[in-house]
């Protein structure tokens, strides 16, 4: 590969760079500049007006050509400088700026790169009004993973919202095989179902929060979600948009594949859904579990600044789960969940799952937690004797480095008793313990009274 300092014309240089790396592409964000001043403060010293602009001309071009959704942003000095604000000032970071509120998409982008606007997408392709031709030509690619067609009908059979063919194929399965593979097939459907290419970035899904409810009041759906947005433990690329209120599992749980595409178009319009009202909070209380909904928008967009500087795409990194980062952000969430659950009585966030997944992280968490009481016994001994000499009693926790100390209070604030244990006396990490503890007494941030 010709280096891009090397070349001639850094216009075609970069065109031809555009039409290499476009095969491994779905979209790029490309920059363009209103006037020199805006260009020398993004870019200091990089280039000038007219050839930075002549390689976004040509980049759009040519990854538009290569079939790569082409975003544009033009230039603000204002929100770069705010975005700039509290980042390391360095020439990696400011090529990865994106201003995500103002992204421009599909003829818009072209549009404002002078760039002809491409066809018309083809219409959604048409189903014969009888379902079972299609039902067994859905079933036919299921079974036939290497084909890779069974992923693009079921994608036409959700948009089109021909749930009869979906059920049909799911009713054909149990007949002919099993009910285990009828729920494989109705799990790949949901899948499918809950993400689209919608939202400001071009990709969306669906996500649900199972959060372990404390007896009594439920705390406020809108805080629980801006704790968990601003604690720390979302990837820099994610974003996330939560409906203000409680939903129940149930309810969840009986969406349909057509109905969860119409949920997540609905949270990418910012609409109340009207196949998802929110729940009873009574009775989501009594039965102990609600859930948040909530939009996942990736912003994993490729910069074409960083591929320029780079000479090509960068190797791919460390898996997800290897790097310091993310390690970093896991103990972030597990910091917020604690704090969370001794201010609000034991609530326990789990973790964000696809919606139709909402059942089997409840499952999962109640069989973790019956595990972890039974090695909590000191804790648990520690309760019953307060309750022994006071009847009704609250617990006030306190995390001191990895320990946990507990304090107990009669309801009216009288002092009981207090017991700390270390971390090789507790049965999980001390934020976690903290959720197992308000499965049998009430956790509260302060002392009653005070």
């Amino acid at each position: 590969m010709q280096g891009m300092d090397d070349a001639d014309d850094p216009v075609e240089a970069a065109a031809e760079l555009a039409r290499e790396v476009a095969p491994d592409l779905d979209g790029i964000v490309v920059t363009i500049y209103p006037d020199a001043d805006t260009l020398d403060t993004i870019r200091p010293g990089d280039a000038d007006v007219e050839t930075a602009n002549g390689i976004a001309r040509a980049v759009g071009r040519a990854m538009s050509e290569g079939g790569v959704e082409v975003f544009v942003q033009r230039a603000d000095r204002g929100a770069f400088r705010r975005w700039l604000a509290g980042r390391e000032d360095s020439s990696e970071a400011r090529r990865t700026w994106v201003d995500r509120g103002r992204l421009l998409r599909g003829a818009d982008a072209l549009r404002a790169l002078g760039l002809a606007a491409p066809p018309p997408e083809p219409p959604p392709p048409r189903f014969p009004p009888a379902p079972g031709p299609t039902a067994d030509r859905l079933l036919a690619a299921h079974e036939d993973p290497e084909g890779g067609g069974f992923d693009a009908l079921a994608e036409a059979l959700i948009g089109a919202g021909r749930s009869d063919v979906l059920d049909l194929a799911v009713r054909k399965v149990r007949a002919r095989q099993s009910d285990e593979n009828a729920a494989e097939l109705w799990a790949d459907m949901l899948a499918a179902a809950g993400g689209a290419a919608v939202g400001p970035s071009g990709w969306a899904e669906l996500v649900a929060l199972p959060v372990a409810l404390p007896p009594g009041a439920v705390p406020d759906a809108v805080a629980l979600a801006d704790g968990l947005i601003a604690s720390g433990g979302l990837a820099p690329e994610e974003e996330l948009r939560f409906l203000p209120g409680w939903r129940s599992p149930d309810a969840v749980a009986e969406l349909s594949p057509v109905a969860v595409r119409r949920v997540l178009l609905d949270l990418a319009a910012d609409r109340e859904p009207r196949d998802l009202p929110p729940g009873d909070t009574d009775e989501l209380a009594r039965r102990g579990f609600g859930v948040l909904v909530g939009l996942r928008v990736d912003w994993a967009i490729p910069v074409w600044d960083v591929i320029e500087a780079g000479g090509g795409l960068p190797e791919e990194a460390p898996g997800e789960d290897e790097t310091p980062e993310a390690r970093g952000r896991a103990l972030a969430l597990d910091r917020w969940r604690g704090r969370f659950a001794a201010e609000h009585g034991g609530c326990v966030p789990l973790d964000l799952v696809p919606p139709s997944e909402v059942g089997g992280a409840i499952a999962d968490f109640l069989d973790e937690a019956g595990g972890h009481l039974e090695g909590i016994g000191e804790i648990r001994a520690f309760v019953e004797a307060a309750r022994r000499e006071a009847g009704e009693v609250v617990c006030r926790p306190e995390i001191i480095g990895e320990a946990l100390e507990l304090t107990a209070y009669t309801v009216e604030g009288r002092f009981l008793d207090s017991l700390t244990l270390p971390p090789d006396r507790l049965p999980a990490s001390a934020e976690a313990t903290l959720g197992l503890i308000g499965v049998f007494v009430r956790l509260v941030r302060d002392a009653p009274g005070r």
